[in-house]
């Protein structure tokens, strides 16, 4: 039987890297060996970036909220407990949406959560 060498699979696993690091500066983007470690590397911080986007946009969202409360004579804690004890089931990334485009309507929410409380 015919002795099967890999080739024609290590080609194709070494130009899969090397096209995922298209655009590293220097050597990274045309030598295998630090093509590798690099694409490693960045898919490590891709891993942790799309946690860290989650975390990043939720503290946005309160930041935004805990603004349109203050000026509405509210504190962001006091508003998220009056709306919760309203029923109002609105998420932060909403809430703060409305804070910013529809400013009556914010009132309108703190007013009912104030109700509430």
């Amino acid at each position: 039987m015919a002795r099967v060498k890999g080739a024609m699979a290590t080609r194709k696993r070494r130009n899969k890297t090397l096209k995922l690091a298209k655009g590293y500066w220097g050597a990274k983007s045309k030598h295998f060996k630090m093509a590798k470690e690099a694409v490693m590397k960045s898919g490590n911080y891709a891993y942790i970036g799309r946690r860290l986007k989650k975390r990043d946009f939720r503290r946005l969202w309160i930041t935004r909220i805990s603004a349109a409360c203050k000026s509405n004579g509210v504190n962001y804690s006091t508003f998220m407990n009056g709306l919760k004890k309203a029923g109002v089931t609105l998420n932060r990334k909403m809430l703060s949406e409305i804070a910013i485009n529809d400013a009556a309507g914010f009132t309108a929410l703190v007013d009912q959560a104030k109700a509430a409380l």
